[in-house]
């Protein structure tokens, strides 16, 4: 049986190849950063890291490091148990409540990712009886979190409001409604309207739910996210988010929102009840996140002073670049192959980008997304810019 099976595997993936759409994993042999060395095949190579969703470069900080180390030597290395039996210890409460805190909301979750937070979201409160209206391109997470419940299902268009306003008439047969949308579109980079989402949730009788996860450190004038941006903190009924990304670059996920939606989800959501909770070394890590986060705006504030100044070089030199509000700079090259050979032509400059193609975007719509951090310096942006230019010309591309 399994011959059969594994020539059809090795024809599959002869195919994809062919097509120049093989995924490799590049190897770095240093701590994550703004400037990492990675293996090649003749050794290895110092570059430029704009691949990273290290926004606010917290990834190798040292309080980060050193709160971890503190809290593997007072409360150990992991916790051999899902939360409800014997896995939450004092830390997790309290990160629970610094990242309410954060946001402004009620009460908080831990998950082991935000993969789970939002798989395990939706299937504990709604049932067949209820709608979830869900944007056309939400993360892959919030997508498999829908096909898990019951609840019938509506898509609109990106960012499209009276798509929306059309589902959601369409969706006031059901009993409940959830509208849900990512905070920042990882692909684009663009925030969602949430002020808009907001409105018509109120005047459909919808809760709104967002993921923050590209967005909670990096969007809105102190990095609060998109509920801060468009002044809806405390408003929004659920949001979830990662330790992935801005907040420290490890792992964890969670959601945090009304009281009774965290109480049922602690009661019915698979990923929680099933999962080991994160190690203390993380929420501690993730607790001195937030500490830095509240102290001051200096690192939000050199994001985007970064980001704008990349993006506003990349456009001057002639780049077709997706309208952005995040750190999240998506150069357009259309042609999957053209993404890989421009990303290749980079990191022999000392550039580290990924070229983006379908199914990670739609068919026609390959990229090369840069992300900028607060912990780029101006002569980083600058050798970068270059790069793409001299690259871009090479490649016909400006």
């Amino acid at each position: 049986m399994y011959q059969d099976f594994q020539n059809h595997l090795n024809a599959e993936l002869q195919q994809i190849r062919d097509a120049g759409l093989y995924k490799n994993e590049r190897v770095i042999i240093t701590p994550q950063s703004s400037g990492i060395r990675v293996a090649t095949a003749s050794g290895e190579a110092e570059v430029i890291n704009f691949c990273a969703n290290n926004y606010l470069g917290l990834a190798n900080n040292a309080e980060l490091i050193e709160a971890a180390k503190e809290r593997m030597d007072s409360r150990g290395y992991g916790m051999a148990s899902v939360r409800f039996i014997c896995g939450t210890q004092d830390t997790h409460k309290q990160l629970e409540q610094a990242i309410s805190d954060f946001f402004g909301t009620e009460d908080t979750i831990l998950y082991a990712a935000c993969f789970d937070a939002n798989g395990g979201l939706f299937e504990p409160l709604l049932t067949e009886e209820d709608a979830i209206i869900s944007d056309a391109l939400n993360h892959a997470s919030i997508i498999d979190g829908v096909r898990l419940c019951k609840a019938v299902r509506y898509r609109y268009s990106n960012g499209d409001m009276e798509d929306l306003e059309k589902q959601l008439q369409a969706a006031q047969k059901q009993r409940f409604r959830i509208i849900a949308t990512d905070g920042v579109f990882s692909m684009d980079g663009n925030v969602c309207p949430l002020d808009k989402i907001y409105r018509l949730a109120q005047r459909y009788n919808a809760v709104v739910m967002v993921d923050e996860s590209h967005s909670a450190g990096v969007v809105g004038k102190t990095g609060h996210g998109v509920t801060e941006l468009y002044d809806l903190r405390g408003k929004v009924e659920i949001i979830t988010g990662t330790l992935g990304k801005a907040f420290g670059g490890s792992v964890g996920g969670f959601t945090t929102g009304r009281k009774e939606i965290i109480q049922m989800l602690r009661q019915r959501s698979r990923p929680y009840l099933f999962s080991n909770s994160i190690p203390p070394m993380i929420a501690a890590a993730g607790l001195k996140t937030l500490e830095i986060l509240t102290r001051d705006n200096s690192l939000q504030d050199r994001l985007h002073e970064n980001t704008d100044y990349f993006i506003t070089r990349m456009k001057a030199a002639g780049f077709d670049i997706k309208p952005t509000q995040s750190a999240i700079c998506a150069v357009m090259l259309y042609d999957a192959r053209l993404s890989q050979d421009f990303a290749a032509k980079l990191q022999d400059e000392g550039i580290y980008v990924t070229g983006f193609y379908y199914p990670v975007v739609p068919k026609g719509q390959a990229r090369i997304r840069v992300q900028l951090s607060a912990a780029h310096t101006k002569e980083q942006l600058d050798k970068g810019i270059a790069a793409f230019r001299k690259v871009g010309k090479e490649l016909n591309v400006i």
